[in-house]
């Protein structure tokens, strides 16, 4: 059977909003992978006005739900690298992924501009695949 929408859950990470014109950080939703093997994160660029910004990821993890214990995910824990999921001002309309396979409960992304003076639209969807117990729920948050 080729269904793979009864095998993920899809949780929004970094809802769209207005495009951002400075170097705040995009950061997401803490993501619980409890009762998953599998996270990658989705990043959905659009516009990205500004000629010479540049936009670096980070993953970070902890055993806390509201990760007061966030550390950087090391190398061995991401499938991908956080240098080949960032971008600059030349990807507008792209995506970009980076997997997260670490022993750790929650996760967040974190998308760090430079010299972004101009007009930047970025979202960010966490897939959550593996579950351990039942397929995914139709519809998550």
């Amino acid at each position: 059977m080729r269904d793979m929408a009864n095998h993920i859950e899809v949780r929004r990470a970094i809802a769209p909003v207005a495009p951002t014109t400075d170097n705040t950080p995009y950061v997401s939703s803490i993501i619980d992978v409890a009762g998953f093997d599998n996270l990658v994160f989705a990043i959905l660029l659009g516009a990205l006005a500004d000629a010479d910004a540049t936009f670096a990821v980070l993953i970070e993890h902890g055993d806390a739900a509201n990760l007061s214990d966030a550390a950087a995910a090391p190398d061995v824990a991401l499938t991908g690298t956080e240098a080949s999921a960032g971008f600059t001002f030349a990807d507008d309309n792209k995506v970009r992924k980076i997997g997260y396979v670490g022993s750790k409960r929650y996760v967040r992304l974190t998308i760090t501009p430079t010299n972004n003076t101009g007009a930047a639209s970025i979202a960010a969807v966490a897939i959550l695949s593996g579950s351990r117990y039942s397929p995914g729920s139709a519809q998550s948050a």
